[in-house]
């Protein structure tokens, strides 16, 4: 089974790794930028182009790992000339239909829900991976592909992948965000980031035996009226940071109630 990569960047190059690790054809990689596609390609040693008129008419599966908004304006070239072959995105909030609108007949999505970044090994044996498509013979193709990939793979269609994106989002980006600001943070007063990580560790690891409800701690968990004031003080000189704090410990303490420790 031959697979093209649409797209080099961080989430592709991991991906097109653990296809090959896996036993999988990659007929050939796409870019729009020479440099990335060269890279990428010379890392699988295979062909690459920056043109959608040179992807293989051949290839069974077509991948887009394209980010969303180039995926839905490339959508109709990646299709084109190759009606019959299967078509998977990997974004979560996109619909599979765009495959259906841009003229394919066998479509899906191949999900995995990971951060990847440039450098950082994932293991994905471990990643959940979530498929979906449009007919059951190619939702079999898809789910075997995945299957390769991670002993973690699950059916979901596309209105509950968005919501589980959002979910991602929340657990993820938005709780490396906090992460950054906790750097910026000791950077002022300076110490290292690396201080943090036996309390980051100690967080991620309750998780895994307690809910996340369960497992909050903090001055908003308790109702600690006079520190969340001192440290809003603190915090009055950068408005972002002060109305995130404000705001995420409202939450908290709107969200637990009389529930305190």
């Amino acid at each position: 089974m031959k697979i093209t990569l649409i797209g080099a960047g961080n989430v592709a190059t991991s991906l097109g790794c653990a296809l090959q690790d896996a036993g999988c054809q990659i007929a050939m990689v796409y870019s729009r930028t020479e440099n990335s596609a060269s890279r990428l390609a010379s890392l699988l040693s295979v062909p690459y182009t920056i043109s959608f008129s040179e992807l293989p008419a051949d290839s069974d599966i077509y991948i887009s790992v394209l980010a969303d908004d180039a995926l839905l304006q490339y959508a109709p070239e990646i299709v084109k000339g190759r009606e019959g072959a299967i078509f998977l995105h990997t974004a979560g909030s996109v619909s599979m239909d765009i495959w259906r609108l841009a003229g394919a007949e066998n479509y899906g999505v191949l999900y995995p829900m990971q951060t990847f970044s440039q450098g950082k090994k994932v293991d994905w044996k471990s990643v959940p991976v979530f498929v979906e498509a449009s007919a059951l013979n190619v939702l079999q193709i898809v789910g075997n592909v995945a299957n390769k990939l991670s002993s973690n793979v699950r059916e979901l269609n596309s209105e509950d992948r968005c919501r589980l994106h959002i979910a991602a989002v929340f657990a993820c980006n938005f709780a490396n965000r906090m992460m950054a600001i906790s750097a910026s943070i000791l950077n002022e007063i300076g110490v290292d980031f690396n201080v943090m990580m036996p309390l980051v560790k100690e967080m991620a690891g309750k998780l895994e035996v307690m809910s996340p409800q369960m497992a909050q701690t903090g001055p908003a968990r308790r109702n600690d009226r006079k520190i969340m004031n001192d440290h809003l003080q603190i915090l009055s000189s950068n408005e972002d940071w002060y109305n995130m704090y404000k705001t995420v410990s409202d939450n908290i303490l709107k969200s637990c109630g009389n529930d305190r420790l």
